[in-house]
């Protein structure tokens, strides 16, 4: 790439290939990285940038070097210094213009981890680039916008992948494969429980979007995911009880019903705060039986004694407690690029929950049941 930096730190993958092996004379690459490059170039592997060097890019980065069938290439931040720090972690290309790497013609595929606002942006050139997309949730707040990206995709060659990683996490991956089996007969009702150890800062929260944005729309695309059906309407019960949502003019707990399109009906709790750390179940009721997906733990050992029962803490942050999901993500997005499958979640996917959760809002506004056609 004409006027890319490219990074000079050792090329590191995992453990197993964190030696970095000698630098071909001539080449400004780790020996770790022109191989990659050779392997691209050979067919052996798709072509993955990452667009947004922060906190989720550093984890969809770690996710794309470890994929089997994948070649990281490049990555791009405008702020240089995270960019190229992760850069040299892998031994990869830095490109401080992202719309350059986009135009890499051994980029297949583009993961977008950029901050919100610039989501869509960056979707409509990837498509015009006739690159598949990995775009974190949301694609954008704003149903217009949304639409407007579809369009673009929809008239490229490219296909647009949805980041909601709960997916691909094995609790609620096995729920949907058991009930797509047929394990416990129709659904009829559900429960789903998503609170947080502790709220983020008032800042945060007033440039978040609200709760039904910024923390529900998780919850709505799973009530989807599960039951594979639409939400048809949203009725709320919520308040702010700490100070960081009062100030934000936000709510920081609620319980929500929703109605589905197949008949099937239930409840969504959400809460800033839990005590006990990263509270994330759900129950699944249908008429030959009840599928359970219970909190993960860092330490899954239970020690029982004449003074009691005693259990590990779940996780206490959401990085640490879908890892492993937002790998399966990743891998299911290269196995898209590689194969030309349709995205495991789609474009459409990624829109419902932000309707639900405009719904939502004026459910709670008007303190009444909203139907999702309202929006």
């Amino acid at each position: 790439m004409r006027g890319t930096r490219r990074s000079r730190g050792a090329g590191t993958r995992r453990a197993a290939r964190d030696a970095v092996m000698p630098v071909a004379r001539g080449s400004t690459r780790p020996r770790t990285q022109a191989l990659r490059m050779a392997d691209a170039a050979a067919g052996s592997g798709v072509g993955i940038g990452v667009i947004g060097c922060g906190r989720i890019g550093q984890v969809h980065a770690k996710s794309v070097a470890a994929a089997k069938g994948a070649t990281l290439v490049a990555v791009s931040d405008v702020f240089e210094e995270f960019g190229l720090k992760l850069a040299n972690a892998y031994g990869v290309e830095y490109e401080k213009d992202w719309k350059k790497m986009v135009e890499d013609p051994r980029i297949q595929g583009v993961v977008i981890g950029s901050p919100t606002p610039f989501h869509a942006e960056q979707i409509m050139a990837c498509a015009a680039a006739g690159k598949d997309i990995f775009c974190e949730k949301p694609i954008s707040n704003d149903l217009a916008v949304i639409d407007e990206c579809l369009a673009a995709v929809e008239k490229s060659k490219s296909r647009l992948m949805v980041g909601f990683q709960r997916r691909f996490d094995s609790n609620f991956l096995n729920i949907k494969k058991q009930i797509e089996a047929g394990a416990i007969g129709p659904v009829r009702m559900f429960q789903i429980v998503s609170r947080d150890p502790a709220p983020p800062p008032q800042e945060y929260l007033e440039k978040s979007g609200g709760i039904f944005l910024d923390m529900a729309s998780h919850d709505f695309d799973m009530a989807r995911f599960v039951t594979g059906a639409e939400i048809d309407e949203v009725y709320v019960c919520g308040t702010a009880f700490d100070p960081e949502a009062k100030g934000a003019n936000d709510l920081d707990s609620l319980i929500m019903t929703l109605k589905m399109s197949d008949g099937s009906f239930g409840t969504i709790q959400n809460s800033r705060r839990c005590a006990l750390g990263y509270d994330q179940r759900i129950e699944v009721f249908g008429r030959d039986g009840i599928l359970t997906g219970n909190n993960k733990a860092p330490n899954t050992v239970t020690l029982s004694s004449a003074t009691g029962v005693q259990a590990g803490l779940p996780y206490s942050f959401f990085m640490d407690r879908y890892l492993d999901a937002y790998a399966g993500a990743i891998d299911a997005f290269v196995e898209m690029v590689k194969t030309g499958a349709p995205p495991p979640c789609t474009g459409a996917d990624g829109r419902a929950p932000i309707v639900a959760a405009k719904a939502a809002s004026l459910s709670a506004k008007e303190n009444r049941p909203v139907k999702l056609s309202e929006v």
